[in-house]
């Protein structure tokens, strides 16, 4: 590729496409392929453009638009597509509803090369259908093509963006506490939990309110299990207070308790457990009062079927903590990271 003057530059071919930014408009002036007519020099020279490039013979050189496409096809997402390539980029735009997965390492390692910039929105996010995803490009107009093949090596064998479907579950929902059971406080947490779940595919086979006693808690939820449930919801008696059962009850099921308690607030006392492949949270009173706690963080990741690990839920610190902003913005926020 070799630069040459405009007014040198009138028959030939524009390689690449530039860029005007004027009035509030930002785009391509000239598109890639363009032949420069005598009208375009004076309107090349308004945008600054006093050169442009041309080809030369360089093997080995590969350019910003063939790079672009050559990326988005070493990371293909089902059920997303990739649009472009516009201004040497493509773009990455989800066709339905689910959470998005990225290799951090891998993005990383990628982002490292060189000249490949590959950007996303973070790894966990709940997207909806239509939203942008990634955009991939490399920073000069042309580069080395030993560059795009390194990242396409490491794409062989690795996954770098995935965009998981939600499944559908069946919900057993049991509430515990005396007060709730005996009639003295009206429960609440029933009309939030069913609010939640309208947002996934789901089916709540019951709400069992339970007195706090061990026997009652554990075959309500077994009863749940009967019917098909593979996924339970625990509410209330989750403290570290004596009298509080719920998580004595999700280990009297026989599950395997990841954690009760994670490093972020609110939601600190959110326990998960899997039995078997149900799932199992006991979600803490919090997610009463405010809009958006850790059970909104991790719903989303449950309805994925892939479970969630105690290295998940540790990493939960890192964004963690809620700003308690006046008008919610959950998921675009610094909230729920990990």
């Amino acid at each position: 590729m070799k630069k040459i003057p405009v007014e040198s530059a009138v028959g030939m071919e524009l390689c690449h496409d530039i860029t005007a930014m004027r009035d509030g408009f930002k785009g391509a002036a000239f598109r890639r392929g363009h032949v420069i007519t005598e009208e375009d020099v004076p309107k090349l020279l308004d945008i600054g453009k006093k050169t442009i490039f041309v080809w030369e013979e360089n093997a080995g050189e590969i350019h910003e638009e063939e790079a672009a496409l050559r990326m988005a096809a070493m990371a293909p997402v089902e059920g997303a597509h990739y649009t472009g390539p516009s201004e040497g980029k493509v773009l990455l735009f989800a066709d339905r509803r689910g959470m998005l997965r990225i290799d951090t390492e891998l993005l990383r390692e990628i982002n490292t090369i060189g000249d490949i910039t590959i950007c996303t929105l973070r790894d966990h996010y709940p997207v909806e259908e239509g939203a942008r995803l990634a955009s991939m490009r490399i920073v000069p107009l042309v580069t080395k093509e030993e560059q795009i093949i390194r990242a396409e090596e490491l794409c062989k064998t690795r996954k770098l963006i995935e965009l998981k479907p939600y499944q559908s579950k069946k919900i057993g929902v049991i509430i515990t506490g005396s007060e709730i059971y005996s009639g003295r406080i009206k429960d609440k947490f029933e009309p939030v939990v069913r609010a939640k779940m309208q947002r996934y595919p789901s089916e709540i086979l019951g709400v069992t309110i339970c007195d706090d006693d061990l026997d009652m808690i554990v075959s309500a939820a077994r009863k749940f299990l009967d019917e098909g449930a593979d996924f339970l919801i625990f509410s209330g008696g989750m403290s570290v207070d004596p009298d509080d059962l719920t998580p004595s009850a999700i280990r009297a099921l026989g599950a395997d308790i990841v954690t009760h308690g994670v490093p972020s607030q609110p939601g600190n006392m959110t326990l998960i457990a899997y039995l078997g492949d149900v799932a199992i949270m006991g979600v803490p009173g919090a997610a009463v009062v405010l809009p958006t706690t850790m059970f909104d963080v991790l719903v989303p990741q449950i309805f994925t079927g892939e479970k969630l690990t105690k290295d998940d839920l540790i990493r939960l610190g890192d964004g963690g903590l809620c700003q308690m902003c006046k008008a919610c913005h959950f998921p675009n926020c610094t909230f729920g990271s990990y």
